[in-house]
């Protein structure tokens, strides 16, 4: 075994700033729901450009939400049908599930995102919605999706959990027109914090339902009676059979940080895609997965197909080096096997796909020494496609 011990995902926390907003929320006695999730709440929508932005304990139970409330506004009926990816991790695809609809597959392109071609033809008239991952913090042919669910009046559902800091080369947010956006902010992501989301929806009804909803359906939350007035104030209703999906204090002491250092951040996740890009030039076994021409990616995950993945994967093990993989093909899970076969590039990228190690600890040298050793053990055979 190698002395070195390179992860696939390292977070990096400005330790003594996280310390002092916490300080805060215990000083003042406050830990949970309000103060401090209100404040990453308006700092989330004045970077963004959003409206509405509700501050979640996980993006899972944000996909959960989204697929729920539009659900309810929009009238959608139990086997309705949302188009979706199978090159994503299992809680986009269960939030379909758990609201009694249909997940339908569309494959993916050369950027592992929906391919817009394939989303066409999955249209039927039972179809309500499509959800768009943006793999690795890649913005794909989103554009074009959103296009497809204008003309078709489906809902657009962007699942944003790698998106954190992605633009567009003028610098406008991906996915602004769609009905709602999830975002993660679980510990390896890109704005991290112990694990939290935050749910965008495009139209103010639905963050207030959103806000009830987290709330175990309760129509004012305990921050909201703390801060009011008279003696009734204690008073509220249930109008929800909603769970105790919030974000507290806590975790958005930690986001505020994070916020702050986000664009840094992703600047040098750049620059280590670039490094990866120069040390696998003109060599046919590897093929990055590229960024769509007019992203400017948060660049969560730096992805190659290789022949001999999991043969590289253990070779790479024994240099210290620990990649991983972005993911199986979902409709190779028994739950989701209904649609096996009927998204052959996803399959074949879940079968070749490699992510490798990127994040803020990583330097020049690290990288280098990773370029050298996937070429030494990646099968030298030419590899046709990406996706």
């Amino acid at each position: 075994m190698a002395d070195k011990n390179i992860q696939l995902f390292v977070p990096t926390f400005r330790v003594e700033e996280c310390l002092n907003e916490i300080r805060e929320c215990l000083e003042k006695g406050w830990t949970g729901l309000g103060f401090k999730t209100v404040q990453f709440e308006e700092a989330w929508k004045n970077y963004t450009g959003l409206p509405f932005a509700h501050y979640l304990n996980s993006a899972t139970v944000g996909l959960d939400m989204a697929i729920d409330i539009l659900k309810e506004t929009k009238g959608w009926a139990d086997g309705d049908e949302i188009i979706t990816t199978p090159m994503t991790f299992i809680s986009t695809n269960h939030a379909i599930l758990y609201n009694n609809m249909k997940a339908v597959f569309a494959d993916v392109d050369e950027y592992l995102c929906l391919d817009p071609k394939s989303v066409k033809e999955r249209i039927t008239d039972k179809t309500k919605a499509v959800i768009f991952v943006g793999l690795g913090g890649n913005t794909g042919r989103l554009k074009e999706i959103e296009n497809i669910c204008k003309e078709n009046n489906l809902a657009l559902i962007l699942d944003a959990a790698h998106m954190a800091g992605t633009r567009y080369q003028d610098g406008t947010l991906p996915g602004k027109n769609a009905d709602v956006i999830v975002y993660s902010f679980q510990a390896v992501k890109n704005c991290p914090t112990g694990d939290s989301g935050m749910i965008c929806f495009k139209e103010e009804k639905c963050d207030e339902i959103a806000r009830k909803k987290s709330w175990l359906g309760i129509n004012k939350d305990t921050f909201a009676r703390t801060a009011g007035t008279g003696a009734y104030k204690w008073k509220y209703d249930v109008e929800y059979l909603g769970h105790k999906n919030h974000g507290n204090s806590i975790m958005a002491s930690i986001g505020l940080v994070s916020l702050k250092y986000l664009d840094r951040d992703n600047s040098y996740r750049r620059t280590l895609a670039q490094w990866y890009d120069e040390g696998f030039k003109n060599f046919d076994s590897i093929k990055p997965i590229k960024m769509a021409q007019d992203c400017i990616s948060s660049r969560h995950l730096y992805q190659v197909i290789v022949n001999n993945r999991d043969e590289l994967l253990l070779a790479l093990n024994e240099c210290g080096i620990y990649p991983g993989v972005h993911y199986r093909d979902n409709t190779e899970y028994r739950m989701y096997s209904y649609a096996k076969g009927t998204c052959p590039n996803s399959l074949k990228a879940s079968e070749s796909i490699l992510s490798l190690p990127i994040h803020m600890h990583l330097t020049f040298e690290d990288v280098q020494y990773i370029c050298d050793m996937v070429k030494k053990y990646a099968k030298p055979s030419c590899i046709n496609g990406g996706g």
